[in-house]
């Protein structure tokens, strides 16, 4: 498709005229994605590899329901577009995600406003080279300022933490050996439950000892796991769980109050404390396991990585860094294990179908060989098989 630039005298309406593609999330725009089109994303820090993979399609403008560039991370993408010469507008929200058609010629005006034929569709703010230089360096700032501010609370947690993370003190004895054994840490976050399904094999395979976070106690329960230890507030869990044999360990302050400990004596269970200076039960539960041995740590739920802590996210804690840190090598994602214990599907393994089919054939055939003669099995297997090798050495005579 030919590119046509801002105005074009050739175009009926004013603008850059293009297909539009629906590359967000939920659409699949980008693998129809062709030079000149018009492509619509929902990604705020447009990455370098994000920019990299719109740049290899060519399209004339790029449209971003979101900002480009939110002030969180001083990230290039946006540079690289405008250095290709392709057009951007951010800020585009939800007007436009409502209103986009996939496919339908569009244009994009000098003010930022999207249109099919005559109809506007929605609009957000044009970006401009010296925008974008301002929003990289005020970024560039504002993480330096937050990642100052995070390591010196990372040094006070340290300060107030150090004997709990060096020599394991207040770190509750609970009865369960950890020691050489897998654990699994189910902590409540976004995707958990789906992740614990796909561990499925793995659990069936090792039996690790089995920690429940919380309120995702519950849904271990619901999928029909019996958790070993519930780390917790006990007020968000339900009964049925809590009275479910689990080991109880209740999150408390360093002064030893713990929250919910009403619910758990109102329930007639027993709990022990965690006194620390971190009030993240999935914290507690990896120290926990990590300080009594276990051989390896998979964590469901509860992610974390160097673009959360960039992100301010509220889980990227210096406690939940230093946590991750004191486990080392044995702490891996529940992501990570359930890829191990995927198989694709396809050409790959078709050959094991393949010969799955002929095993299945040859065993009917022999059972009906079998079965079929006045004989026994056997005789009427070996009066078949002299029956037939008389007929091929008949061919040959």
């Amino acid at each position: 498709m030919r590119r046509m630039s801002l105005f074009s005298r050739t175009a009926d309406l004013p603008g850059l005229h293009g297909t539009l593609r629906d590359c967000t999330s939920a659409g699949r725009g980008f693998k129809r994605l062709r030079e000149g089109d018009i492509a619509v994303v929902d990604t705020p820090d447009l990455s370098r590899p994000d920019a990299q993979r719109l740049l290899d399609a060519k399209p004339a403008a790029v449209v971003n329901l979101a900002r480009f560039s939110t002030g969180t991370v001083p990230n290039f993408g946006p540079h690289m577009l405008l250095d290709a010469g392709v057009l951007l507008v951010e800020g585009a929200g939800e007007e436009l995600a409502s209103g986009l058609k996939d496919g339908k010629k569009g244009r994009v005006t000098d003010d930022g406003e999207v249109h099919i034929a005559d109809r506007t569709i929605g609009g957000g703010t044009v970006v401009t080279q010296e925008a974008a230089e301002r929003s990289f360096s005020e970024a560039q700032q504002s993480l330096v300022d937050h990642m100052e501010a995070y390591f010196g609370n990372t040094i006070q947690f340290i300060h107030s933490e150090g004997p709990l993370l060096i020599d394991g003190l207040g770190i509750p004895d609970t009865g369960i050996k950890f020691t050489g054994r897998k654990v699994l840490v189910v902590s409540p976050g976004t995707g958990h439950r789906n992740q614990v399904k796909q561990l499925r094999n793995f659990i069936r395979e090792y039996e690790p000892v089995i920690i429940g976070v919380d309120d995702a106690a519950d849904t271990l329960v619901e999928l029909g796991y019996k958790p070993d230890l519930i780390v917790g507030n006990p007020a968000g869990i339900g009964a049925d769980t809590l009275r479910s044999g689990a080991r109880v360990v209740l999150p408390a302050e360093p002064d030893g109050h713990a929250v919910g400990l009403e619910r758990i004596q109102d329930l007639g269970v027993g709990a022990m404390t965690f006194p620390a200076a971190t009030d993240s039960a999935t914290d507690l539960a990896l120290l926990l396991a990590g300080y009594h041995g276990a051989q390896l740590v998979v964590n469901a739920g509860a992610p974390l990585d160097l673009d959360a802590i960039f992100a301010k996210d509220p889980t990227a804690t210096p406690a939940a860094l230093l946590t991750r840190t004191k486990l080392g090598p044995r702490l891996v994602d529940a992501s990570a294990v359930s890829g191990l214990y995927t198989v694709n599907g396809g050409r790959g393994i078709a050959w094991l179908w393949a010969v799955l089919g002929i095993l299945v054939a040859l065993a009917v055939i022999v059972a009906i060989v079998g079965l079929s003669g006045p004989d026994s099995f056997l005789n009427n297997l070996i009066d078949t098989w002299n029956s037939f090798a008389l007929t091929v050495q008949g061919w040959f005579n």
